[in-house]
């Protein structure tokens, strides 16, 4: 039911592709608001077509860069440029970008489709064309024969349909999304990220998603750029974000995880191996360059990369089950490791079997099923 690349939206951020130049490239930009600090030399390159989202917590400058990139901000500092054209000074209204607000903006006195044609009206575009692009829009977005509705008739998601569709009919070169699905009850946000993922795949459209929510982001997102305090942290494929975060900040927040003690013991190349307990394991040398070894570490492990053990395994840890947490299909584990780790380890069992096996009290061996394990100097010793 979506609309073919050749009808509408079919030239976003295709000029730049072209060219061989990114649809959006920001080199060095800063955004203070009065003493404090609300973006930091922001650098960052976004290709024709590429779904980026910039990730992070409340007040950690998401919102701010997407403003900028907008025109709705003036920098203090650095360029912007979109598709290869400076627009760092251009009025937001010339930038040719389309935008979904949070709570959507519609206004509720016009029908869906005169919000829908708002933008096209106001760059003049003849009656028989906006017509076409509306009923184009509706199509796109699974609206048809709601044309005439006002939207306070429409539901959370058909209201955000109407939001995308006033979007991308202007044909943007760039689309931004600000936390678009915050306002949507679980179910329809899951069904409606798919839907919105589809659309931005057939169109082509380069788009810019602002979310705090490191689901949405890892499910969605061809690049993400982890935001925290005004910086960016990391940028990279959400599964290089999850598997190999850049430091223990894009570690805790991106997806649940174990932080456990342990010490740097030996050093080869790329290589680290590091000690929890009686296990040895192998992590990224790089985030430890500056330690010594026999120095104290932070080792992150992610819950389902631990398993239970029967007994007291070689190389295992020893811990009690503290507390079970039936999810349907899986059990979290709540496990106490004394002198390991501060608070009780989480464990992800598959099935239900744990239910039985791995009873509140009992104690148990965990292992480490996977290499994928980093390790950060402890909190006061980093940088």
């Amino acid at each position: 039911m979506l609309m073919h690349t050749d009808r509408m939206g079919a030239t976003a951020g295709s000029e730049a592709g072209r060219q061989g130049q990114p649809a959006v490239q920001l080199d060095g930009v800063t955004k203070r608001f009065g003493n404090s600090v609300a973006l930091h030399e922001a650098w960052l390159k976004i290709q024709p077509g590429e779904f980026m989202t910039l990730l992070g917590p409340s007040g950690c400058g998401k919102t701010t860069l997407l403003n900028l990139v907008a025109g709705f901000l003036e920098a203090d500092g650095g360029e912007i440029f979109i598709e290869g054209t400076l627009v760092t000074e251009t009025p937001a209204h010339q930038r040719e970008i389309g935008i979904v607000f949070q709570n959507y903006a519609l206004f509720p006195h016009m029908s869906v489709a005169n919000n829908i044609a708002y933008g096209l009206k106001t760059r003049g575009i003849d009656r028989k064309q906006i017509a076409r692009r509306v009923d184009e829009a509706l199509a796109l977005v699974r609206l048809d024969g709601f044309g005439d509705r006002k939207p306070r008739q429409l539901s959370g998601g058909q209201q955000q349909r109407v939001a995308l569709a006033r979007a991308l009919v202007i044909k943007p070169k760039v689309l931004l999304l600000d936390e678009p699905f915050s306002a949507l009850d679980k179910n329809l946000r899951g069904s409606m990220q798919v839907e919105l993922k589809q659309i931005q795949r057939e169109l082509g459209v380069t788009t810019i998603f602002v979310t705090h929510d490191q689901g949405e982001a890892l499910s969605m997102s061809d690049r993400i750029a982890v935001m925290s305090a005004g910086r960016i942290r990391q940028i990279a494929a959400p599964g290089d974000v999850y598997r190999r975060p850049a430091d223990r900040f894009v570690a805790s927040f991106v997806g649940n995880v174990n932080v456990l003690a342990g010490r740097l013991v030996e050093r080869r190349g790329e290589v680290a191996t590091v000690s929890v307990g009686d296990m040895r394991l192998e992590v990224p040398a790089a985030p430890l360059a500056k330690l010594a070894i026999g120095d104290d570490v932070d080792v992150f492990i992610r819950p389902e990369h631990l398993a239970v053990t029967s007994g007291r395994t070689p190389g295992s840890l020893c811990g009690t089950v503290t507390t079970q947490v039936f999810q349907g299909d899986h059990i979290d584990l709540y496990i106490d490791i004394t002198g390991v780790a501060r608070a009780p380890v989480l464990l992800r069992a598959p099935g239900i079997a744990a239910l039985s096996s791995c009873p509140a009290g009992a104690d148990v061996g965990l292992t480490v099923g996977s290499d994928d394990v980093v390790a950060f100097p402890p909190e006061a010793r980093e940088p």
